[in-house]
């Protein structure tokens, strides 16, 4: 994992960080980010992360509406805190990313869920970092698949956000079924996810 420093604040220099994100030739298949005003490099998830990730995307397309859309590399920032961030996967209106025109990045707080499947490098900023600031801009459910948490692998919704903080909606071990409230009303079974 590389950073690079930079003003967290919005305006002119969140605008040249921004095109230093979109214009650099980052090494393929990594994943880029802002966070806190620091871009974040990090390397390609490995099978099991993404064998995750395919199998919640093709769960969550059996229930969102057809004007909301799943999407798996779409930055989503909140340029007034120094963050873009690109989810494994985010729940957004399609609408959103139709205006993006030319942008690379949705506003964060149009994501209507947003899942993180942690990965060693990056496990401690999607519980913490990631998880407040989701709960800062609003994003109604937050999906924190953590397969390396100190008590073994666990799924934990997050929702309610208040301020900065979200109460935790549910949580289960990797093989339990969980399941998403409305406007999903989703059970997600867990079983297959692979640990390793």
């Amino acid at each position: 994992m590389s950073a690079l420093p930079a003003d967290p604040t919005p305006g002119r220099h969140w605008d040249e960080l921004v095109r230093f994100w979109e214009e650099s030739d980052w090494p393929e298949g990594s994943k880029v980010e802002i966070i806190d005003g620091i871009i974040v490099v990090t390397p390609p998830p490995a099978a099991p992360h993404n064998r995750i990730a395919e199998k919640v995307h093709r769960r969550l397309y059996t229930v969102v509406p057809d004007d909301w859309g799943v999407y798996q590399t779409l930055g989503v920032a909140h340029p007034s805190r120094g963050r873009l961030y690109v989810p494994d996967l985010v729940v957004i209106a399609e609408s959103a990313v139709a205006e993006l025109e030319g942008s690379e990045s949705a506003p964060l707080m149009a994501a209507e869920l947003i899942v993180e499947i942690t990965s060693p490098s990056n496990a401690s900023h999607d519980r913490l970092n990631k998880a407040a600031a989701y709960a800062e801009a609003k994003v109604p459910l937050y999906l924190l698949i953590d397969r390396f948490a100190p008590s073994g692998p666990t799924i934990t919704l997050y929702g309610e956000p208040e301020a900065d903080v979200y109460r935790v909606l549910s949580s289960v071990k990797f093989g339990e079924d969980i399941h998403l409230p409305a406007p999903f009303d989703l059970t997600l079974e867990t079983s297959a996810f692979p640990v390793g």
